[in-house]
């Protein structure tokens, strides 16, 4: 029923590419049978081989074959070589690159003997297509959502109540804060050589908390969707904006795609165990194919480096700091602020690259940012809605910090507040969803 359910609600899209999913989910499948069977090492990686050119070919074609053409008609053209080949007019399909890890990630632990093969292809397919986490994540590992499938369920009235709450909270942020911050961001990176530093700078600030906003609550809403549906799926996001540094940052921003990239690409490169040149070389490489993964332009490419040189500024950092046993006697409730504003206004920098529609838009914004401060602060078209935007940003910033002292629901745990408190919260959602309306706008990370 679920698997009905899974292809059903793919299908509402656009239901010819209910082939791809289900071609990849029998490409991976009989792969990873194929290298379960078999004790020959050579026929192991013929099928781990074969999954991974099938499935990273189908995800080149549609996502990156427009991309790298595009790429290779310029270079070319610099040498005066004439190279022309038509771009592909092809729809991409919704959440690719997220099914296409999670089948991928599967059939690597089977050939690392990490994962047994699993017999019931129906029980595969699921996993592969679980309607709650399939277009934007979290990105589930076998051995954590696969096994689940196997247990049956029943009635249960504490898992419904806490999978509503959390729905309640994702639809909360998306709807209530995330869309209004939108209204401001659209129009202002949508002609950034109209507006002032100052204004680029709210609303470079406005996209930080949108996007984390949108993202984290479709991730809020599938694991409440799953929790209700009996399943657990794993944490997607830790609090990401009281990070102290950038590592901190990724253990705690999109923490399914960060360990799926830490498992499957940087440690089998050698991660930090080799020797400086080749550790950072690694890092460049995993945040190369980060900035590709989010999207095949230019400006996503100059994202993930941009994260990569500020972790070499921080292993330089941290490298100085062993080297001539430096400190600081600095009060904790300084230092931590000052961090997580350093932090924080780095990677909101690298938002305006993600954000932006081209890389001639990126810098047009950064050149103002750094250099005209004289022009007016725009308001929007609305000033209410403008302000509402703030007001609700203010109120987020103020239940994430309860977050972290353990005084609000961080997903399942306990609050600190008494039930009438935790009541209101939850007429006062409620309250402001009837007010703003459900949105019928897509979230941000669909289209990756």
């Amino acid at each position: 029923m679920l698997l009905v359910s899974s292809y059903y609600f793919y299908m509402q899209w656009n239901w010819k590419y209910i082939f791809l999913i289900v071609g990849l989910t029998l490409v991976n499948f009989y792969a990873a049978k194929y290298i379960a069977d078999n004790d020959d090492e050579y026929k192991k990686k013929i099928g781990l081989f074969t999954a991974l050119t099938i499935s990273l070919g189908v995800l080149f074609f549609f996502k990156y074959f427009n991309f790298f053409n595009e790429a290779l008609q310029d270079s070319l053209g610099l040498l005066s070589i004439d190279y022309k080949y038509d771009l592909i007019n092809i729809i991409l399909p919704v959440g690719i690159s997220f099914y296409t890890f999670q089948t991928l990630s599967y059939t690597i632990d089977v050939y690392r003997k990490k994962y047994a093969h699993e017999n019931s292809l129906t029980r595969f397919a699921l996993y592969v297509s679980y309607f709650p986490q399939l277009v934007a994540g979290p990105i589930e590992r076998a051995g954590h959502l696969l096994d689940q499938f196997k247990v049956r369920k029943r009635f249960d009235i504490r898992r419904i109540s806490d999978g509503s709450k959390l729905l309640l909270w994702g639809l909360f942020k998306k709807v209530v804060i995330a869309e209004q911050l939108a209204i401001y961001v659209d129009k202002v990176y949508g002609h950034p050589e109209l507006h002032s530093g100052p204004t680029l700078i709210m609303a470079t600030y406005f996209f930080a908390f949108q996007i984390y906003l949108d993202f984290s609550a479709y991730s809020d809403m599938a694991i409440g969707m799953s929790k209700i549906l009996g399943y657990d799926l794993m944490r997607n996001f830790r609090l990401p904006y009281l990070a102290t540094s950038i590592t901190d940052f990724w253990r705690r921003w999109h923490i399914s795609l960060t360990t799926w990239f830490t498992d499957y690409i940087y440690i089998p490169m050698g991660g930090s165990r080799v020797a400086l040149p080749r550790w950072i070389f690694n890092i460049f490489v995993v945040f190369l194919i980060s900035g590709l993964w989010h999207g095949a332009a230019w400006t996503f490419v100059i994202w993930g480096l941009l994260h990569a040189f500020y972790y070499l500024v921080q292993i330089i950092w941290t490298k100085i700091h062993e080297r001539y046993k430096i400190s600081y006697k600095i009060s904790h409730w300084i230092s931590t602020p000052f961090k997580i504003f350093l932090t924080f206004n780095a990677v909101a920098f690298g938002w305006i690259f993600f954000r932006a529609s081209s890389l001639s838009d990126a810098w047009t914004i950064v050149q103002k940012i750094f250099t005209e401060y004289d022009g007016v602060l725009y308001w929007g078209s609305s000033q209410v809605q403008t302000y509402l935007a703030i007001f609700f940003l203010m109120v987020f910033y103020i239940i994430q910090i309860l977050q972290h002292y353990g005084y609000v629901t961080l997903y399942f745990s306990k609050s600190k507040f008494s039930l009438p408190i935790r009541w209101l919260s939850y007429l006062a959602m409620i309250f402001g969803l009837t007010l703003f309306g459900i949105s019928d706008t897509a979230f941000i990370y669909f289209q990756f």
